[in-house]
């Protein structure tokens, strides 16, 4: 008999980890990805605010998977599915599938206001990331140049809009590239001068950790002179700045921290989605009617065995990937599959700065240095690639012993 052909949509933390778990399997696996790479979206941030090259957070696809022979890798961007035919459109061509595993994450969400996107970018490729970084680099420049003072405010007012962990880590992040690392390189202007303000609906940062570490947050970014506003949102976004409720607040660089949609999955799938537009899957992420239909992370509408929706995370991607190809190979040895999915929970982390940092373990909730230690080490742990890994921590350590940043290079086109 033939054997079994799998395909997976989406190289992130989910996609990859059922490919890992699928190898020398006896089937043919292809991962569909229109990057070559593999991308560490949780230091992201620190690519923006020029503390990380880009190459130190992301892994070629291809390197990754290169010992498992069953394993096909196609650069693609993938536009429908065809649930009766059992095909992928990829690029213009079809990809025919036995077994289908949909990782395709999630996207910006600007809450039908799309056009804010041109002024205020969000965080989720390396595109993303070094643009973000020639914004903010760049104003510090055109501050210095220009003689105004009403235009040097402007480009000195960083605007982040979402206090969840991205817009907390990366308030902060930009709060030390200017009090720190850039305070000696300029003669006009003094980057301290630069205010920093984080913008959030609700009424605390990090609405989802609990009350006493979001408060230990709100200190710590208050110790950076970042300015916090809660409890009014943003009502425009334009070249000008950003305005809260009724008050204007001029600004050059915006970035957007406050949502996320789910990919097309749902669409060319035709089937149930959530709000936010989630596939509703079943206690094993198929699709309800398509049992050859997986869907994982964060384009999955999926409940824990409590009932609890969850959440986009990095680890439950992971255990999500590696409990499909579990289910896959049983399938494929005509075994029983394994009882219904349980994530394991190992927290949730969050950092703000040096030595300030918040971690929720359940059992234990730590913020300051310790949390501060923890989650480097973890982020660390997480990278692919012993090299990286290690890049990474030393540039850490010089960071810190030097109070510098080490890719402070504006590249690419544009400017403000």
């Amino acid at each position: 008999m033939a054997r079994p052909h799998i395909v997976i949509v989406g190289a992130g933390f989910g996609g990859l980890s059922a490919a890992h778990a699928l190898a020398n399997a006896e089937a043919d696996v292809t991962v569909v990805d229109r990057r070559n790479y593999h991308l560490f979206q949780p230091l992201l941030y620190q690519v923006a605010t020029a503390g990380l090259s880009p190459a130190q957070i992301a892994s070629p696809i291809r390197a990754i998977l290169r010992r498992a022979a069953n394993i096909r890798v196609v650069l693609g961007r993938v536009s429908g599915v065809d649930r009766q035919r059992r095909t992928v459109e990829v690029d213009g061509h079809e990809i025919e599938y036995d077994q289908l595993v949909l990782a395709t994450g999630s996207r910006h969400a600007y809450f039908g206001h799309d056009e804010w996107e041109r002024v205020a970018p969000g965080l989720k490729k390396i595109d993303d990331a070094t643009g973000i970084r020639r914004r903010i680099l760049t104003a510090f420049e055109h501050a210095e140049a220009m003689a105004p003072a009403e235009d040097r405010r402007r480009f000195l007012t960083f605007v982040v809009i979402g206090a969840g962990p991205t817009g907390v880590e990366m308030a902060g992040a930009i709060a030390e590239l200017a009090h720190v690392a850039l305070r000696h390189d300029f003669r006009t202007i003094d980057p301290r001068e630069a205010r920093i303000v984080l913008v959030e609906a609700g009424p605390r940062v990090l609405p989802a950790f609990p009350l006493e570490l979001s408060a230990a947050a709100q200190k710590a970014l208050d110790r950076l002179h970042v300015e916090v506003r809660l409890g009014t949102p943003v009502s425009n976004c334009d070249e000008t700045g950003v305005t809260i409720g009724e008050d204007h607040l001029p600004a050059a660089t915006i970035v957007w921290a406050a949502g996320v949609a789910a990919s097309p999955a749902a669409r060319w799938l035709g089937t149930e989605a959530d709000p936010v537009g989630r596939v509703v899957v079943g206690p094993d992420f198929t699709v309800p009617g398509h049992p050859e239909i997986f869907v994982i992370g964060d384009t999955a509408h999926a409940l824990d065995a409590s009932g609890k929706l969850l959440p986009g995370l990095a680890p439950v991607a992971k255990q999500q990937g590696a409990y499909v190809a579990r289910v896959l190979r049983a399938r494929i040895a005509g075994k029983r599959p394994p009882g219904p999915f349980r994530y394991r929970d190992w927290g949730t982390m969050a950092t703000i700065g040096r030595r300030a940092a918040v971690a929720d373990f359940g059992w234990l909730r730590l913020s300051g240095t310790l949390a501060w230690l923890m989650w480097g080490l973890v982020h660390v742990s997480f990278l692919i690639g012993f090299r990286n890994r290690l890049v990474v921590m030393l540039d850490w350590i010089w960071s810190y012993l030097t109070f510098q940043s080490g890719a402070r290079l504006i590249v690419g086109p544009g400017s403000h």
